[in-house]
């Protein structure tokens, strides 16, 4: 249904007739064309109704739902059905025909959704993390680091406790160890502690090693007791021939030797002249008093470096006719030290000529005299029965051989 609206302006209009001037208010403005709103209202007519986009439901509830019945169906294509445009006004006499209302022009439906797919069919985009969990993550690294981190301390600190521990129990152990022979070596309070007897401690033992241990000089009666010198029981005996005791040791050495012996604190020397028991060899045998082990060491080395360079030799002592080839002769020598003593021998042949160097009759003899008579006789006697330490047969002395003196 369409209303007209008719107001009291429109009662005192006139419609100009054809070819007259227009007069009045509408004279100087033509109206607008088409109906006006105020005049002509829209008519209220039912909206159409929008189309309900259902929520797509997977495949299996879209065959699950029954069809729609002949009510629905109608009121949908209704729904769906353009609306008729309202009949026209009739026209009022003496009026012109008002113009008519444009009708509506039905719009097509909009198209139907397109089905949504199921969620299963979707495929699964990967969601990236959020700045959030990615900073709870990165936080999580340093507290990674510092777990592994105490549990390594953890780790020495239990390995440095065990060392203490162990450091701790054995000093204990050892503690009481010192405690447990400390109480074994002391004896009971009423028991008397045993006294060293004079077995256990030799009395009268005198150390060679240093002259202020063994102060008392040698004598040419202590070197050379007798005239006739037995070595070894059942063997001929040595003649001694001549004994000499000075506090001058140059007496009885030339050159850098006799020099060395000064220097390095000789203060004595005890030598003796003797024929062989074949009577063809002659020896002059004896002992140097030096300060202590360390110099008559120091003698000992320097020997044979100083014949070998012809620097210095022992000097022979004749006993009268017959003897000076013990003075002038080249000779076989041979020294040793025991203690503070420095023991030599020199032989010489009779007769003036040169000994061999793998002489045995001269190595016997120096033998005989240096380690048995010397060292093992006079040294050992003078140290009370040979507490001191004395060389074995096969290291006896040094021995060398010096020419002789024109």
């Amino acid at each position: 249904m369409v209303y007209r609206y008719e107001s009291d302006e429109d009662a005192f209009l006139e419609y100009p007739k054809p070819g007259s001037a227009p007069n009045g208010p509408a004279a100087a403005t033509p109206p607008p064309a088409g109906p006006s709103r105020s005049r002509f209202p829209t008519p209220s007519l039912p909206r159409p109704p929008r189309p309900t986009v259902q929520p797509a439901l997977p495949p299996a509830e879209q065959q699950a739902l029954p069809p729609a019945g002949p009510d629905e169906q109608a009121v949908a294509d209704d729904a769906r059905a353009p609306v008729p445009a309202p009949p026209a006004p009739a026209p009022t006499p003496g009026r012109p025909a008002p113009p008519r209302e444009p009708s509506p022009v039905p719009q097509p439906a909009p198209p139907a959704p397109a089905p949504v797919p199921a969620a299963a069919n979707r495929p699964t985009v990967p969601i990236p993390a959020s700045p959030t969990a990615r900073a709870a993550d990165v936080s999580e690294l340093p507290r990674t680091r510092r777990a592994e981190r105490r549990g390594g301390g953890r780790f020495w600190q239990t390995l440095v406790g065990g060392a203490a521990v162990l450091l701790l129990l054995s000093l204990t152990g050892l503690a009481v160890a010192a405690l447990l022979d400390e109480r074994t070596a002391t004896p009971p309070a009423g028991q008397a502690t045993p006294q060293p007897t004079e077995s256990s401690t030799p009395s009268g033992v005198t150390d060679l090693d240093s002259r202020d241990t063994d102060q008392a000089a040698l004598t040419a009666k202590e070197v050379f007791p007798a005239k006739d010198l037995v070595i070894t029981d059942g063997k001929p005996a040595y003649r001694v021939l001549k004994t000499q005791a000075s506090t001058k040791c140059q007496v009885a050495a030339t050159g850098e030797i006799a020099e060395l012996l000064t220097r390095l604190g000789c203060n004595q020397v005890v030598r003796g002249t003797l024929r062989s028991p074949d009577g063809d060899h002659l020896i002059t045998a004896g002992l140097f008093n030096l300060t202590d082990v360390a110099t008559a060491q120091r003698v000992r080395d320097r020997i044979r470096p100083l014949l070998d360079a012809r620097q210095g030799r022992f000097r022979g002592m004749a006993a009268g006719d017959g003897t000076e080839a013990v003075e002038k002769a080249a000779a076989r020598v041979a020294w040793q030290v025991r203690g503070h003593y420095v023991a030599f021998c020199l032989v010489t042949r009779a007769d003036g000529e040169r000994i061999g160097s793998d002489d045995a009759t001269v190595r016997e003899i120096m033998y005989d005299l240096v380690e048995l008579h010397l060292n093992r006789g006079v040294l050992d006697r003078r140290a009370a029965a040979g507490t001191a330490g004395q060389p074995d047969a096969d290291s006896a002395e040094d021995s060398a051989g010096q020419r002789g003196t024109d």
